[in-house]
């Protein structure tokens, strides 16, 4: 590197430190929380973010707020496929893997046209159905970079983020009630908490709060609903590239970086030849990504804004969320 090239990046990371540091002690300030007192930490991460809103309008934060939510989000996304293998996908079996695949674009497909009911864009229902069907916060956060840019997607992420963290809590609660009140074996106990909660660690929860098997199964189910996350990426990407089209000329990648990223991940972890150790510690670090990133997501964004969707959005994502309990029921009596 030349002398400029040098200067320009001491500039590039002085501009860009502030932002970034607060982002990370919002993050470690969540998850200290989620550690003490149960809840999701994405839902700390956003609230604490957003109680600290006036921050992104600071000429000293607002570059490295920006980049913390867009570029480290990115990243984190990518570290997801670092969490499974093509070996837990094939384990599954054709019958649970037409379950998860039919569970997941039937419950989007759904969301998609009950939004266009209650008078939102589709890609909104897409956002909130694919939160509900793929991985809760991650799967919101990932769409959403995938998804179209419009003045209100980031009110949007962050409200799916924040509702689906709170469904998923609950889920964690009731979902294990349900399956022992229809008296399923400890399997098909796992099958329906890894098919139906929101995000993994509720999953994880859940299902070794019944049983070691129970977790076990429940916990490769979750992660082929995972793995769903690419084919819905793509598919918002070609939404995005064709209305990109329109307006610029110019067409967004097809597939996004982060989502070649996510494919790399899932193959290397698949070689087997990953130390545990090593593993571990990148799953930390998407973890921690993606919690600083919606830290850095809820400083952009007003608690009044928020407040100001109303009352359909929430009943979307309920209905969605029962929609998807009652079709893996049913799913799991065709296929089992």
């Amino acid at each position: 590197m030349n002398n400029a090239t040098l200067i320009n990046l001491r500039q590039r990371i002085g501009e860009l430190l502030p932002g970034f540091l607060v982002s990370l002690v919002v993050a470690a300030a969540a998850t200290f929380l989620s550690e003490h007192y149960g809840a999701p930490v994405m839902l700390f991460a956003l609230l604490l973010g957003m109680g600290l809103n006036f921050l992104s309008t600071d000429s000293k934060c607002t570059a490295g707020i920006e980049f913390t939510s867009r570029t480290i989000l990115r990243f984190g996304i990518a570290l997801l496929g670092m969490r499974i293998t093509l070996e837990q996908i094939a384990s599954l079996g054709w019958g649970m893997t037409a379950l998860v695949i039919t569970s997941v674009v039937v419950t989007i497909l759904v969301s998609m046209a009950a939004a266009k009911v209650l008078g939102f864009k589709g890609i909104f229902g897409m956002l909130t159905g694919g939160a509900t069907a793929i991985c809760g916060a991650s799967a919101a956060l990932a769409l959403s970079a995938a998804l179209p840019s419009h003045k209100q997607k980031e009110q949007a992420t962050l409200f799916t983020v924040i509702v689906v963290s709170a469904f998923s809590t609950i889920a964690m609660i009731v979902y294990p009630m349900i399956a022992n009140g229809l008296e399923l074996s400890p399997i098909a106990a796992g099958v329906f908490l890894g098919a139906t909660i929101h995000d993994v660690a509720q999953v994880v929860g859940a299902g070794y709060s019944m049983s070691t098997e129970t977790g076990d199964t429940a916990t490769v189910v979750k992660l082929m609903r995972v793995a769903m996350l690419l084919p819905v990426i793509v598919c918002a990407a070609m939404i995005t590239r064709m209305q990109g089209a329109g307006s610029t000329g110019k067409r967004p990648p097809l597939l996004p970086m982060f989502a070649v990223g996510f494919i790399v991940c899932v193959c290397i972890n698949s070689t087997g030849w990953v130390p545990v150790v090593i593993q571990a510690g990148l799953n930390d670090l998407s973890r921690w990504c993606l919690v600083i990133a919606i830290s850095a997501l809820g400083m952009k964004t007003q608690l009044k804004a928020l407040a100001a969707v109303g009352i359909k959005p929430i009943l979307l994502m309920l209905g969605e969320s029962v929609f998807l309990v009652l079709l893996v029921l049913l799913l799991m009596h065709w296929f089992f």
